[in-house]
């Protein structure tokens, strides 16, 4: 299996978020995608190659431009006003209930307009990451097209908490609906299968109201898990899309039993969809060690999770998302990635 990859993901480097009421070390660092870059050479799963560019029409096919020029000029924006002493941007204000958003306002109106959370830094090198992450999925994306049973997406930034014109959760562009999209413009059918613990409320979003491209969280349950205010069961997509959506909650300490129940579940939903390509929002955070989750899932587990994604039997693209324990996240991701090619 080909593994695309981007070293531009180095140069988005933020180092704190404001959680838990202080700033805290942020843990999606670039060591995530070194570590998985280099367990894959180590297990030598395939080549590991260098993405194709594929330009801004296929992020403005899912953002506005206007939340694409920002993103582009949010940094040097920032600076201007703080000084780059205060290198990292963070919104300090939203327009909650009762107020408006500000796309033409300063930095800060502007911040706090298209973030959802002060988990998200801005820094310099964040628009070329988040744009070659794209680049990195839709080049696996392309590659499965031209008849590649499956190929791994290495995106960092992730990207499935990104919506239209909204970042967060550490996601600036969504790279899995951006990929999904691509494939839709070709007449495609998409089932995305989003596995990370956390819900992705910016995928879902995207399609809400589409009956051509089919979502599928597994994801804690948001009465006690990030993002809160997305994901739970009721949200079955609207108008078009009603009947599209489907979210299967877990509760805390879900172990592999409980979380492979759940995936026959969503394996037969997509099944059922008809869908001519599967996308994988592949989040690492559902293991037991991760610093930000509570399920339980073991290594081990992974290469079972591989398998029975493997049994969907459709061309596959996997798109790296969360995960944050950076001593297993490579092998974690191994294991998906060769569970799925023993079947």
């Amino acid at each position: 299996m080909k593994t695309f990859y981007s070293a531009a993901h180095l140069e988005h480097a933020p180092t704190n978020e404001f959680e838990g009421g202080r700033l805290t070390p942020i843990p999606e660092v670039p060591a995530r995608a070194e570590a998985v870059r280099a367990r894959i050479e180590q297990r030598a799963l395939g080549p590991v190659v260098a993405p194709a560019h594929f330009g801004l029409e296929p992020i403005l096919r899912v953002h506005s431009r206007k939340f694409a020029d920002f993103l582009v000029s949010a940094h040097a924006d920032w600076t201007k006003k703080y000084g780059p002493e205060v290198a990292e941007a963070l919104p300090s204000a939203w327009p909650a209930l009762g107020l408006s958003p500000n796309r033409a306002g300063d930095i800060d109106a502007r911040l706090g307009t298209y973030a959802f959370d002060t988990a998200t830094p801005i820094v310099r090198g964040t628009w070329d990451a988040a744009s070659s992450a794209v680049d990195v999925a839709l080049s696996a994306a392309q590659c499965v097209r031209d008849g590649a049973r499956a190929a791994f997406a290495l995106t960092r930034p992730p990207g499935h908490h990104a919506a239209r014109e909204l970042f967060g959760g550490y996601c600036y562009l969504n790279n899995v609906a951006i990929a999904a999209q691509w494939f839709a413009d070709s007449g495609a059918r998409c089932a995305i299968l989003d596995v990370d613990y956390h819900h992705g409320n910016g995928t879902q979003a995207i399609f809400y109201s589409r009956a051509d491209v089919f979502y599928c969280s597994l994801h804690a349950d948001p009465a006690f898990a990030f993002p809160h205010f997305s994901g739970f069961a009721d949200e079955r997509g609207e108008g078009a899309g009603e009947g599209a959506n489907l979210n299967l909650l877990l509760p805390s300490g879900t172990k592999w039993d409980a979380y492979e129940m759940a995936l026959a579940d969503a394996r037969q939903a997509i099944t059922a969809f008809g869908a001519d390509v599967l996308l994988v929002s592949l989040g690492l955070d559902t293991f037991e060690n991760d610093p930000i989750s509570d399920f339980r899932l073991t290594s081990g587990d992974y290469m079972e999770m591989g398998k029975c994604i493997a049994r969907l039997n459709k061309p596959t693209v996997f798109v790296l998302e969360g995960g944050y324990d950076l001593a297993t996240i490579g092998t974690n991701a191994c294991n998906v990635l060769e569970g799925f090619e023993q079947v």
